[in-house]
């Protein structure tokens, strides 16, 4: 009866999680360079003394749909998009290197070049600081030229590259912070061959009507495993009443 009730017991919380995974990704739907939470589910037997008797159900979900998400074009001189494979490299909160996807750039009140979330965007030499500036462009390949403030229309000055990087996606993991980072935490060399697109955003790769389907068969899982434990209890309570008789 308990290993009945075990499996119930785990199937029901792994479920739980993978929900709450599901509804992050319905969350970011509309988040700029959103990557989608992958999971699935797996069995495990209970090690211990003797035969394996008790299995449990997890759910793996370190990994990222790392596939890009559309672009949509906004006009904007500091929207970039990714064309194609490579990713922008940030200072993280922690103060190390994480990448992004993210191009909804902007200069902060310090002249930082930051993301919409505040990150530090990260040059040749470190965080990428502007001069004052009429203009800006970014290159294609992350080159930031501005004209300087009082200049004239054709004087133009190059500031620094933003770096672009393309690591083996195999070694990328995301962190409880969202950001994507190497897995063993090394930085990762500039790549000349990546690619931006000015006046773009890449938007989540979240399929939502995928979502929606997947919220509703997780909803059922879950139902089935309560009934399953609802059952297991009726089941204990029916043998000890025939325990009680004899």
């Amino acid at each position: 009866m308990d290993r009945m009730l075990y499996v119930a017991m785990s199937g029901a919380k792994e479920t739980a999680l993978a929900q709450a995974r599901n509804t992050q990704n319905l969350a970011n739907a509309s988040t700029t360079g959103f990557k989608a939470s992958l999971d699935a589910f797996a069995s495990r037997p209970v090690t211990g003394p003797g035969y394996d008797t008790r299995t449990y159900a997890v759910t793996e979900d370190m990994r990222v749909d790392l596939s890009p998400g559309p672009l949509q074009a906004t006009g904007r001189d500091l929207d970039v998009a990714l064309q194609g494979e490579g990713w922008i490299a940030v200072q993280a909160p922690d103060g190390g290197e994480a990448y992004t996807r993210a191009g909804d750039l902007r200069v902060d009140s310090v002249g930082l070049l930051t993301t919409g979330t505040g990150l530090p965007v990260l040059g040749d030499g470190g965080p990428i600081a502007v001069p004052p500036f009429e203009t800006l462009e970014i290159g294609s390949d992350g080159t930031i030229s501005i004209r300087p403030l009082g200049q004239e229309a054709n004087t133009l000055a190059q500031v620094d590259r933003i770096k672009l990087v393309n690591p083996d996606p195999a070694e990328l993991v995301r962190g409880e912070d969202g950001l994507i980072r190497h897995a063993q935490r090394l930085e990762q060399p500039p790549d000349a061959g990546v690619n931006l697109v000015n006046g773009m955003l890449e938007s989540s790769n979240v399929n939502t009507v995928e979502a929606m389907v997947r919220m509703i068969d997780l909803a059922r899982h879950f139902e089935m495993q309560v009934k399953m434990m609802k059952t297991a209890e009726d089941n204990d309570a029916a043998s000890a009443s025939l325990l009680r008789l004899s």
